[in-house]
């Protein structure tokens, strides 16, 4: 036992410092938003009284994971709620904790002149297209906007892990968890 243990501190000491291992600069010089549904199975039905989270849409029962990226397209924070909520409220939620950027790329669904107005207060300039149905459209950079499937990438890469794409766990917290678990193993380690 204390050879395969003097083998293992050997090996331990090769690798790099974990001080080095997670010294990462920064790069969040545009900053990308996203809400992505997660389907659940049929008995993860909403019990009466608790809040799970959990709401019902025309695909069935799901969650809606909002996050937020940094130009390399890893996590930085995640919110959770109900599937049928807007992407306002995932927005909002998000907004108080943006680290500082230049500009945040969106989609449609973030164009609001409340959030436009917020990110530019924060000094973040916004790139998101305008929706169809304003009168006057506000004009965006479109070869800037073209770098947003990095979190669509990233979304991708994290709904691969089973556990993140079908929600199995009832409580939000444990879902959370695993889901900043999942992001801190695949794009940060």
């Amino acid at each position: 036992m204390s050879q395969i243990a003097a083998l293992l501190y050997l090996k331990f000491l090769r690798l790099p410092k974990l001080s080095t291992l997670f010294d990462v600069t920064p790069n969040y010089h545009p900053v990308l938003i996203r809400a992505s549904a997660l389907f659940l199975p049929i008995w993860a039905g909403e019990a009466r009284g608790r809040r799970r989270l959990i709401g019902c849409t025309k695909g069935g029962m799901n969650s809606k994971l909002h996050a937020v990226t940094d130009a390399a397209g890893r996590p930085l924070r995640m919110f959770l709620t109900a599937g049928q909520r807007s992407d306002y409220i995932g927005a909002r939620a998000l907004l108080d904790g943006l680290p500082p950027a230049d500009y945040m790329l969106a989609d449609r669904g973030y164009d609001a002149d409340w959030y436009r107005e917020a990110l530019e207060d924060g000094g973040i300039t916004p790139c998101i297209p305008s929706r169809k149905n304003r009168k006057v459209p506000i004009p965006y950079d479109e070869a800037r906007y073209r770098k947003r499937h990095k979190i669509e990438n990233s979304f991708a890469r994290l709904k691969n892990w089973r556990r993140v794409a079908t929600r199995y766990d009832r409580c939000p917290k444990v879902f959370l968890s695993a889901c900043a678990l999942a992001a801190g193993v695949m794009f940060w380690l």
